[in-house]
């Protein structure tokens, strides 16, 4: 018997004389048995390769063989746009089976989720905000809505465990087994994971699981980088480029994105917008326009980087770099769908440092690499946020139910789990009668608004501080390029230029600069971001071979050669160390975290830390026997990573937790000791070189 003969039989009748297909894909096939016998399993599949399909066909036959009733079956996205768009899918395939699927989220109408309750769907698709405010709302009996469930599918699973909402999602789903009373089958979706055994290990909690299918490392597609020099120039390039085509240019800001929209706009281009400030009707008639028209531009941050579909498009165009090949494999991923067509991106680089960014991500994807997405350390907010959601969804609970919630969270353990409610108790956060647990005046006054809408979400946005010169924002910056310094006007390099800080304006995430003169002449980098130490050594590797493997204009040649010249010093072995006046710039190409907590040791040992950044560190008062002394009795305690105390403000549930353990958890977030070690050993083998 064929995998496809196992399904229900009316299931099957469905596929070929509904949907017309006379045959399922291999990831589809393979996906039947394991979901058929109730194993949580991964399901990987290349972008527009059937995931969703692979999931919900075998789900669909348990259904109809086992005669589940009810709300059976929760589809969980990381964006409401997502679930928008899959909708109309999913309702077909539940129609064609007699069932009913429906969306919920904080979009939907009230009239919408009263007819919701009153008549609950089979399938029902949303996020983890929205079963949080369901089980905390006093309005909805959750217990009867969520009795029924029997599976969990994950969608976009990457994008969930690399944050906080990854551990936000895992203890929901625990509450929800705790309210049906049965484990939950759990199915992830995924094209990107360069780990997949291990998060779907952390997605099942260890019970017995199996992956699925294989990711999008398949290395095919035409990659292009360009090296432009300004966002002006690029929107230059871009109308001259590919007309009569459907673009989708991706951009790492709203500010980028709405500003090069406007250039292109001018320069007479069909061209939309999609990013998360726009409104909901805004974002609709702009995925909806551009899924039409056969010749236009719709410009993007990540938002359209997930499996929202957006018709079929001929070109995707990378304004500078993605920070990880995950991101941009989704991206170009939005192509080569048609038969007969390739998969292909072009990099559009602003500045000398995104150009070696992409060169660098080029080299990654050319050799198979996708990141490891690992599940943030010591969630220990994420468990003070759950206690209180279980507190307004129980009214009220023993010491002992919260155990269970930090038995979810890895870290957690009893002794930091009593930390924390202690310290909830001390400050009135929560309050004790009897032994029961119930939320205090504080946490009425710092989360009660709207229903305790503040603690529907697990997350705050990326910390990073914009940076200012005058009344003009110049871009953003990582805040632990600024952590540890003394002087009163440290170096930042944005845009391929220096700049003095003036000011930190912690609580507006502003920074105030002055140019500066450029500091010594190998003054490449200086990224605005954090980059994985993947990718910072990527790039050492493309400045010492002068390979990336994918294709340079003859701009973007020109530009890198001249970089090459400048620093024959780089050949991948090495860590040169270049001496320019009174400084001393390191280049350790080992990532942002990394350099950071290197400098901080090096700060501690006496030297002035000018710049701190992806590829190395600029020093002041240190010659090359101090330096060699002072690599030489680095401990991992002196590399502890910098944290701000200004920064713990911006821990979402930061205030449930002592000072100390609000600490740790920054600091666990902001340190790769891996990446420090293998600079460590390197800095053994170093050269000094006269600029």
């Amino acid at each position: 018997m064929s995998p496809f003969d196992r399904l229900n039989t009316a299931l099957r009748y469905h596929i070929v004389a509904t949907l017309g297909w006379t045959s399922l894909r291999q990831t589809q096939l393979e996906a039947i048995e394991p979901i058929l016998a109730g194993e949580n399993v991964l399901l990987l599949a290349p972008t527009a390769g059937g995931k969703t399909e692979s999931g919900l066909f075998p789900v669909f036959s348990r259904m109809l063989d086992e005669g589940w009733r009810q709300l059976s079956v929760i589809y969980v996205c990381p964006l409401r746009a997502l679930l928008n768009n899959l909708e109309p899918r999913v309702q077909l395939y539940a129609n064609m089976i007699g069932r009913r699927a429906a969306v919920w989220h904080g979009d939907i109408s009230d009239t919408a989720r009263r007819q919701l309750l009153r008549d609950p769907p089979d399938i029902l698709l949303t996020t983890p905000e929205s079963i949080e405010a369901i089980l905390i709302s006093p309005r909805i009996e959750h217990r009867g809505m969520f009795a029924g469930l029997q599976v969990a599918v994950v969608d976009e699973l990457h994008a969930f465990a690399g944050d906080d909402r990854g551990w936000h999602l895992l203890a929901l789903l625990e509450r929800l087994e705790r309210i049906c009373q049965r484990p939950l089958q759990r199915i992830g979706l995924s094209a990107t994971i360069g780990n997949p055994e291990m998060l779907m290990t952390w997605l099942g909690r260890g019970r017995p699981s199996r992956v699925v299918g294989l990711g999008q490392t398949i290395v095919e597609g035409d990659v292009t980088v360009d090296f432009v020099g300004s966002l002006d120039n690029a929107v230059t390039v871009l109308t001259r480029l590919h007309r009569g085509e459907r673009r989708l240019v991706f951009c790492d800001s709203r500010a980028r994105v709405e500003s090069l929209a406007a250039g292109l706009r001018e320069a007479g281009l069909r061209t939309f917008v999609s990013h998360s400030s726009l409104s909901l009707d805004e974002r609709r008639r702009a995925e909806a326009a551009f899924a039409a028209e056969p010749d236009c531009v719709i410009v993007a941050t990540s938002t359209l980087e997930l499996g929202l579909d957006v018709g079929d498009l001929d070109r995707v165009v990378q304004i500078d770099a993605p920070s990880t090949v995950s991101s941009f494999l989704q991206r170009m991923g939005r192509t080569g769908r048609r038969p007969g067509t390739r998969r292909n991106c072009l990099m559009l680089a602003t500045t000398t440092e995104a150009l070696m960014i992409a060169l660098g991500i080029g080299r990654l994807w050319s050799e198979g690499f996708i990141e490891t997405v690992r599940p943030p350390p010591l969630p220990a907010h994420i468990f003070a946020q759950q206690v209180m959601g279980l507190t307004l969804q129980e009214e009220g609970i023993a010491r002992g139910d919260c155990r269970r919630i930090g038995e979810v969270l890895t870290g957690v353990d009893d002794a930091t789990q009593i930390k924390v409610i202690g310290h909830m108790l001390a400050a009135g956060i929560l309050a004790e009668d009897s032994g029961v647990l119930g939320l205090g005046p504080e946490a009425e006054a710092k989360f009660g608004r709207r229903h305790f809408q503040e603690l529907v979400a697990a997350f705050t946005t990326p910390l990073l501080l914009a940076v200012r010169y005058g009344s003009h924002e110049l871009g953003s910056i990582d805040p632990q390029s600024l952590n540890g310094r003394r002087e009163p006007a440290p170096v930042i390099l944005l845009g391929g230029r220096s700049w003095h800080v003036l000011e930190i304006d912690w609580p507006r995430r502003a920074v105030s600069v002055k140019p500066a003169a450029e500091v010594g002449r190998s003054r490449w980098f200086g990224s605005s971001r954090a980059l994985h130490a993947e990718l910072a050594h990527s790039t050492e590797r493309v400045l010492a071979t002068g390979d990336s493997r994918v294709t340079l204009s003859n701009r973007a040649r020109a530009s890198f050669d001249i970089m090459r010249e400048a620093m024959p010093y780089i050949n991948g072995e090495v860590l040169p160390v270049v001496s320019a006046g009174d400084e001393l710039r390191i280049w350790t190409f080992a990532g942002g975290r990394a350099n950071a907590m290197l400098a901080n040791a090096l700060h501690t040992a006496g030297a002035t830390v000018r710049t701190t950044d992806n590829f190395g560190i600029t020093l002041c008062g240190m010659n090359q026997a101090t330096l060699s002394a002072a690599l030489d009795r680095i401990t991992d305690e002196d590399c502890q990573a910098p944290v701000d105390t200004r920064m713990m403000a911006e821990l979402k549930f930061g205030i449930c937790l002592p000072d100390k353990l609000a600490e740790d958890v920054l600091r666990s977030r902001l340190s790769d000791f891996g990446a420090l070690h293998h600079c460590l050993q390197r800095a053994r083998k170093w050269i000094r070189v006269s600029d």
